[in-house]
This record gives C-alpha cells, sequence and structure tokens, in this order.
C-alpha cells in the first residue's frame, strides 16, 4: 500500500470511530469530570486564544506531563519569558498541566488525528514549534505540521523493541511520520538505534527526563512521619494495573504467613476510575481497608493504623506513597504491560522490586538493578517473596535505599540538554 493511500485509510477510519470516541469520553466523565471540559477541543473546535509563536508542547497523560515539568523549568531558565501551548489527552495529565502554566500560558486538548481537526487546530494556535513527548506519533499531526513548516520535535523518545516491530508492520503510514520530526532526543542509545532505524532522520541521545524530577520535600516529610507512627513496615504496589491487585491479594496473606505481624498494604492504582473497583477487590479478599481521600489534607485516623490495606486514592501524591513505603512492587511490570516510571521510586528512597515486563523502562530497569536499588522477580509470589528478604535484613534495606537515592541522582542533566536543543529549533 502506498504511503497516501495508507494515511488516507488511517484517516477515514478515525473520522468513522470519533462518535464512538467522543461517547468513550463523555462515559469516562461520570468518573472523571475532566473528561468532559471542553469537548469541542477534541476535534479542533474552540481552541484557546494565545498569539502566533508560543512553544507547543503535548503530553498526554500523568506521567509525560510529570516529565515534562523538568524540561518546562529548563525552557524557562534557558529562554524567560517563553510561552507554552500544554496539550493533553487525558484528564489526569490535564490536571497536572495546570502547575506548570504561568501568565500568557494557555492549555488545550489535542485534538483527534484527522486531517481537519489538526488543520484546525494548528491554523488557532500558530506555535513557533511542537514537541511531543516520549511516543507521541500521529500520521495526520506530522504530516500537518510538515506541510506548513512546523518544527516537531519528539522529547524525552523512546521505542522499544516490541513498538519497532510493531511500527515495521504499519511503515507505509508511519515511515513519513517520523521522517517528517525535526528532531528526536531519545533516553538512551538503544532507543536513539531504533528511532534511526525507523526512519528519523536526526536524532540525539540526550537521556531521560524523569531523573531531573525533583521529589517534593513536603511529601517527603509527611510520608516519613506516618511512617514513624506505624509499627510495621510498608510495601506499596505502586501504579498496579487492571488486574495487578488481584494477583497480589491472591498471594499476600501467605508470603506473611510466618511474620508475626503482616506488613501493611499500601496499593496506588494507576488510573483514578478504578478506585472503587479496587476497594471491592480489597474487601472480597477479607481485607480490612483505609482510603488516604477520607483523610485528605490530615492525619490518618487512629483506625487506619489497624487496617490491613491502605489505599493511595489520591493524585499527585507518589513521593508521599513513597516516602511512606519500605519497599515499592512496581506496577505495570507484572503483567505484559512494560511497566511505569521506576525511577520516582529511586528518587525517594524506595528500594523497587520489578516484575518480568520492563519494555518501557529497560534502560533504567538495568541500571536500577546494576546499582543494586531493585531486584527482579518472575511473577507475583517471587516478588513477594524478595521484598520479605528486605524486610527481614535492615542492613540490606537501608543499603539498597542509599543505592536508589544515588542511582537516581547519578543521571540528571537530560532537561538542560533537551531545552538547548528545542529552543534552537525556534526561529
Amino acid at each position: 500500500m502506498s504511503e497516501g493511500l495508507a494515511r488516507a485509510a488511517y484517516s477515514t477510519l478515525f473520522r468513522l470511530l470519533i462518535p464512538a470516541y467522543l461517547l468513550r469520553l463523555w462515559l469516562r466523565g461520570r468518573a472523571e469530570p475532566g473528561y468532559r471540559v471542553a469537548l469541542p477541543q477534541r476535534l479542533g473546535f474552540g481552541e484557546p486564544a494565545i498569539a502566533p509563536g508560543a512553544l507547543w508542547l503535548h503530553a498526554v497523560s500523568l506521567g509525560e506531563t510529570k516529565a515534562a515539568a523538568a524540561l518546562v523549568d529548563a525552557l524557562r531558565l534557558q529562554r524567560p519569558g517563553l510561552r507554552l501551548l500544554l496539550t493533553h489527552g487525558t484528564a489526569t495529565g490535564r490536571e497536572a498541566g495546570q502547575a506548570l502554566l504561568r501568565e500568557g500560558d494557555v492549555q488545550a486538548w489535542l485534538p483527534v488525528d484527522t486531517p481537519g481537526a489538526v488543520r484546525r487546530f494548528l491554523r488557532a494556535t500558530r506555535p513557533a514549534a511542537g514537541v511531543l513527548m516520549e511516543t507521541e506519533i500521529w500520521p495526520n499531526l506530522l504530516y500537518e505540521a510538515g506541510r506548513i513548516g512546523l518544527p516537531m520535535v519528539l522529547a524525552n523518545a523512546r521505542l522499544s523493541e516490541r513498538s519497532a516491530r510493531k511500527g515495521e508492520r504499519l511503515r507505509a503510514l508511519l515511515a513519513p511520520a517520523v521522517q517528517a520530526l525535526s528532531l528526536a532526543l531519545a533516553q538512551s542509545e538503544a532507543d536513539a538505534q531504533r528511532l534511526r532505524s525507523a526512519g528519523v532522520p536526526d536524532v540525539q541521545v540526550a537521556g531521560n527526563l524523569k531523573y531531573d524530577l525533583q521529589p517534593p520535600s513536603a511529601q517527603q516529610a509527611i510520608g516519613e512521619a506516618w511512617r514513624a507512627a506505624l509499627a510495621r513496615p510498608v510495601v506499596v504496589l505502586a501504579n498496579s494495573r487492571d488486574g495487578e491487585e488481584a494477583l497480589l491479594l491472591r498471594e499476600w496473606g501467605q508470603a506473611f504467613a510466618a511474620c508475626g505481624e503482616q506488613p501493611l498494604l499500601l496499593i496506588v492504582p494507576r488510573h483514578p476510575q478504578r478506585f472503587d473497583e479496587v476497594a471491592r477487590l480489597v474487601a472480597q479478599a477479607g481485607l480490612s481497608l483505609a482510603r488516604r481521600s477520607n483523610w485528605a489534607g490530615g492525619e490518618p485516623p487512629p483506625e487506619a493504623a489497624q487496617a490491613d490495606v491502605w489505599m493511595g486514592d489520591s493524585l499527585g501524591e507518589m513521593s508521599l506513597y513513597y516516602s511512606l513505603a519500605d519497599v515499592a512492587l512496581l506496577g505495570g511490570s507484572f503483567l505484559p504491560l512494560g511497566g511505569h516510571n521506576l525511577i520516582e521510586a529511586a528518587a525517594n528512597g524506595c528500594p523497587i522490586v520489578l516484575g518480568p515486563s520492563t519494555f518501557n523502562f529497560a534502560e533504567a530497569a538495568q541500571l536500577a538493578l546494576a546499582a543494586g536499588a531493585a531486584r527482579s522477580a518472575q511473577d507475583m509470589p517471587q516478588a513477594l517473596a524478595m521484598a520479605k528478604d528486605w524486610l527481614a535484613h535492615p542492613l540490606a534495606l537501608s543499603d539498597a535505599v542509599a543505592h536508589a537515592q544515588a542511582f537516581a541522582s547519578k543521571h540528571r542533566g537530560a532537561a538542560a540538554r533537551m531545552a538547548s536543543a528545542i529552543l534552537a529549533r525556534i526561529k
């Protein structure tokens, strides 16, 4: 299939799916009202007013938005007065992005990837350059940007072997898109090699922005204080995905059956719409639950200390949860999902047990293991055995805490490198 025909077929399919897409957003808005905000922007209508020449930065969800914070700080440091157009795809990303805005900045949804929606968005906003975070390759968006001469940068770029293989099967569609990128700033040399093989014309290795994120000291202090008030250790399943909580809950009681007192289990689901579902799973397992949302802004009530499980059903408090925990089990790594950000756990001094699936953070996982900041398990029972071993050996756990902090601080500097490369593309 020719490149033009592939993009036409893709665009037609996307147009046909728009009603279902909008319905899905509306339904999801029942649990997360942010999805119902400014819905016309999803089709390129009703874009916020902004003077031409802003830097457009797209961070699709919460993880990318948090990483973008370090980049935005570096950009503002190198170019004071920079105006920012910030776009997202998820409600959690949009909520987190509000903290990045300054006077003159605006925030919007990225429109669906149809030619008309993309053209309306670009005509209304007229940015000086566009920055897409990590993996956001959209064929029509990049085609239209190339057509009008808009420089596009893929920042904090990563491309796993699995994604590269999928991309090869869709080469007629994706090859023109990646060739339209002005620059890709890769997290690692392995990512860079795969991006070059995919056809990106200019690729530089810049490192991973997530190393540059500084944990909020106020959250760390709260987490450490809550941990000190507890008479038992804490194990956190962080950024858990659908299916992982059930795996953990089936094994939890047996894993610590020989202990005098079981550790407190802290579960922090990745997606807010699953909070109630996870609460039901805990109840079905016969365990008592205390939810963070029930004491938001205050101290845990006395009865919370006696609960079997705490749920972190809040947004933007991962540093608090990692500072509260003695050991973290990395969510997204116990099912074939590629894992989530392990660097944040390390920066907060929380040793990590990784499941078998870490392709989203392959290099970081290897470095963390080599540094002694993490251990690797083949399944949930083995992960719990490793967590139990760390808890049973305080000196080894203390060493792992120090190794985690050293690992996180060693690889900083990506934000300044990326900011310099991006600003060089703005006329």
